[in-house]
């Protein structure tokens, strides 16, 4: 008898440290997600299935196994489709690492690899317009060294379209406010790109850099945006100043804005720039997005894209007129017949 290798617990293990840390090179971000998934799945492997997981085998897993966790996550602990979906496909992600370290469980991987995630509602993208962009950028008080710092950093967040992280991580090294005007993101998937930013944008972070004396050779690896304790600025530090300023434009002028996250003036840039007609592979590259596809989905909420693209159709439908059918004697005994 085939003596039985419990490599459930090592393969886990290898999926984090080699494949994930090593080969993918992701976040820490990232790893915390698909950890908090493993967590779940492992206590409701011990709590609910009886599995002990020092000596369980990756065989005796199965596709309903996973499909009972699934549900689990929705009637037990109230987990929405989403959140059930992105649990899904963290365990799919595991299991395309286990068929290449497992070839002989190529059966079970792809039972698994199969699930279909739930249908969900598409979330509507939310953006400001480009007056409401205007009038936000007015908010900060310019004349307090706190104003213009705010103001520097929803600009540069809004004009580089950076995910709110890859803000907060910025380095003075990492920005160049001189002709040509270029900031370097660290992205998603510890992908890097270049950013061109516009001239009001490069003024006015470069006045912040030269008032805080950030421009010193010694300064160049501090974070470009702090916070009173001299710290950098987090993601719940940016949200906070950002929503400040937007109950601020809704009091003083009646702007109508949404309570909105830093994530949406990222929303914000790629719908203008779909407005200003710019092309799709460029827009793709300036966020970053790993396919076309991610992109699409600007154009295709952008009403104002959507209406040009009727109207180009309309353009080229020049549809010759068809025959009457009722001037087909053929046709019309053929259809008397029926």
């Amino acid at each position: 008898m085939k003596k039985k290798t419990y490599d459930y617990a090592n393969l886990v293990s290898g999926y984090f440290q080699k494949h994930l840390a090593g080969t993918k090179n992701v976040s820490v971000n990232t790893i915390h997600s698909y950890r908090d998934t493993f967590v779940i799945f492992n206590e409701y492997l011990e709590k609910e299935r009886g599995f002990k997981l020092e000596k369980t085998c990756i065989g005796d897993l199965s596709r309903d196994i996973v499909l009972d966790f699934l549900n689990h996550l929705e009637t037990a602990r109230g987990y929405s489709a989403s959140s059930r979906n992105q649990r899904l496909a963290t365990l799919k992600s595991f299991m395309k690492y286990v068929q290449v370290e497992r070839p002989d469980e190529m059966a079970l991987c792809q039972s698994i690899l199969s699930i279909e995630g739930k249908n969900t509602e598409k979330p509507v993208i939310q953006y400001l317009s480009n007056s409401q962009t205007d009038i936000l950028m007015e908010q900060p008080d310019v004349t307090t060294p706190k104003g213009r710092r705010d103001l520097a950093m929803i600009l540069l967040l809004y004009d580089s379209a950076a995910r709110v992280q890859e803000l907060c991580d910025l380095k003075v090294c990492d920005i160049r406010v001189d002709t040509p005007a270029v900031v370097h993101l660290f992205g998603k998937g510890r992908k890097n790109r270049e950013v061109p930013l516009t001239e009001p944008c490069a003024k006015v972070v470069k006045r912040y850099i030269q008032e805080n004396h950030l421009d010193a050779p010694s300064r160049s690896q501090d974070p470009l945006f702090v916070n009173p304790q001299g710290k950098k600025l987090t993601r719940s530090g940016v949200s906070y100043v950002l929503s400040k300023y937007i109950h601020q434009a809704n009091e003083n002028a009646d702007a109508n804005m949404p309570e909105i996250t830093p994530h949406c003036l990222r929303h914000s840039k790629a719908m203008h720039l779909v407005e200003a007609e710019k092309n799709l592979i460029y827009i793709r590259d300036f966020l970053g997005h790993e396919s076309i596809e991610t992109t699409q989905v600007y154009a295709k909420a952008n009403p104002e894209a959507r209406r040009k693209a009727l109207e180009t159709m309309d353009k080229k439908m020049n549809t010759p007129a068809m025959p009457d059918w009722n001037d087909d004697p053929d046709l019309k005994a053929f259809l008397k017949g029926l």
